[in-house]
């Protein structure tokens, strides 16, 4: 089936009541992920490309907009902004990337390069960040002003959200929990430090340490699933438990959130991680309760979802995803690929 047949049934379904849209970017390390937002929230078209690194990093960013924004005018929709969110150090006052390790980007003007390249407003953000807006407005933390979320997958990061607003520190460079020293003279990291929270806790931190033990290369998702079987696994595991729940705890007495949302690959383990977990983080709060520890309710979506609120806000349109409905966003009315 042609490209051109998809779209137009999808535009035939949905009738454009509203139609303003936006372009959502969600930069990764190996692939970017973009997507053609309604003004319902709802993703209508999808594309993924190959991130590349570099210049070509941005190319890829701008040949993903430029294509869905062209499919839009086919389907009678007005594209407003786009909104790119990448990892590393980003300054979002200035768009500019001063460092993301995986694209090979030191001080990169985002931004700028990419509003020149389109012509259309860009908003530029952080992808961990936009994950937890979007939770906080739409996700497991709706409701909440003061907000953690913390994906656990190849490495950790945190989004931070105090009286409602995004903290971004001096650089951008907020929230690199996994880079907080858990153990003393501890493992190395990849960082140069000793003892980070990510050597013991991510995925690839557990898939690491259990190979040390046992000379045995399992993913990290096997590993867990031999938890309870394996004393090995069991050890690798307990040290994962408790260096996460001393990261909460530190978290928690510097920012006092009013919940914790955890997401990424680690959270497929559900109580296997939550139950200890939320035991540690209650036992390491000994004068004060400790704030609920939720799973985030967006997954993968959370960075396209975030996205798309600082384009259309960016655009001035900030009353769109304002009116949207969290139970629309995920799950509904799949979209339509536009190839890779």
């Amino acid at each position: 089936m042609r490209v051109e047949d998809r779209l137009r049934r999808s535009a035939d379904r949905d009738d454009l009541p509203d139609p303003r849209s936006v372009v959502a970017v969600d930069v990764g390390g190996t692939t970017t992920k973009a997507a053609l937002v309604g003004a319902d929230g709802r993703a209508v078209l999808t594309a993924t490309t190959v991130t590349g690194s570099g210049d070509a990093a941005v190319t890829a960013v701008a040949d993903a907009v430029r294509g869905l924004t062209e499919a839009a005018d086919d389907l009678g929709r007005r594209v407003v902004a786009a909104g790119v969110v990448t990892p590393g150090l980003l300054d979002e006052r200035t768009g500019v990337v001063a460092y993301a390790s995986n694209l090979d980007w030191r001080e990169v003007p985002l931004r700028d390069r990419l509003t020149d390249a389109l012509g259309i407003p860009v908003a530029t953000g952080h992808d961990v960040r936009a994950a937890g807006l979007a939770e906080q407005l739409f996700g497991a933390a709706r409701g909440y002003a003061d907000v953690v979320l913390v994906p656990i997958g190849t490495g950790i990061a945190a989004s931070l959200t105090s009286a409602g607003a995004a903290v971004a520190g001096a650089t951008g460079g907020s929230g690199e929990l996994g880079h907080i020293p858990v153990v003393a003279d501890g493992e190395p990291c990849t960082c140069g430090q000793r003892g980070c929270l990510e050597v013991y806790v991510s995925g690839a931190g557990l898939a690491r340490r259990y190979a040390a033990r046992t000379g045995r290369a399992l993913r990290a998702e096997q590993v867990v699933d031999l938890v309870g079987a394996d004393p090995d696994a069991d050890a690798v595991w307990a040290d994962a438990v408790r260096a996460l729940a001393q990261g909460l705890v530190t978290v928690t007495l510097l920012l006092d959130p009013a919940v914790i949302v955890l997401g990424g690959g680690f959270l497929a383990s559900g109580d296997r991680l939550l139950a200890p977990v939320r035991a540690a983080l209650d036992a390491g709060l000994a004068w004060r309760a400790a704030p609920p520890v939720r799973v985030a309710e967006l997954g993968a979506h959370g960075g396209r979802i975030g996205a798309s609120v600082l384009a259309f806000r960016h655009a001035g349109h900030g009353d769109v995803p304002a009116a949207w409905d969290a139970a629309a966003l995920v799950g509904r009315g799949a979209a339509a690929s536009a190839g890779a």
